[in-house]
């Protein structure tokens, strides 16, 4: 699992022990989804995923682009992200007061944001691989995250720790 987190939320997460108190269970990670300070991007599969973050503001939406919609095979319900700040990204083992090298950094206004995860199918699109299978160069990343300022009045979010529903359900 990928997580989006507030750095400012987790910084009683020290070592192992901290951590699989705080974030071991799905319901632990449950109830920090609920409070806003942590959005799980989380297919249930383990791998290494291209993750691009794009931030919208009041006179900007944040928006997938032609070729991203082109290829979206699913969109997730709006997450809330309560910012204290800064907006971090990285598996969900690095969670915690100690900032790994591989955390993704992002400043963030302090505040409510809406978030919204979607899953690219980037082999599907011509020139999407490269001769030996892999991503090519110009390929979309798997997820692409749109994050925006909560509007006023926006109360309701999801709260699944799966972040897209099962086909079908």
């Amino acid at each position: 699992m990928l997580a989006l987190w507030d750095p400012e939320s987790f910084t009683d997460v020290v070592d192992h022990d901290t951590w699989d108190l705080r974030l071991g269970a799905d319901e632990d990670v449950r109830r920090h989804v609920r409070a806003g300070s942590l959005v799980p991007i989380n297919i249930r599969s383990d791998g290494a995923f291209a993750v691009l973050v794009r931030f919208g503001g009041p006179d900007r939406p944040a928006e997938l682009t032609e070729r991203e919609r082109a290829h979206g095979l699913v969109s997730s319900d709006a997450y809330l992200f309560c910012s204290s700040g800064r907006m971090w990204l990285s598996g969900i083992e690095a969670v915690g007061a100690q900032a790994w090298p591989e955390i993704v950094r992002f400043e963030l206004p302090a505040g409510r944001y809406s978030v919204v995860i979607h899953l690219i199918a980037w082999e599907d699109e011509v020139g999407g691989v490269d001769c030996d299978g892999a991503p090519s160069a110009t390929a979309l990343p798997d997820f692409v995250v749109l994050v925006a300022p909560a509007g006023p009045g926006r109360d309701v979010f999801r709260t699944d720790v799966e972040t897209f529903d099962p086909p079908g359900g």
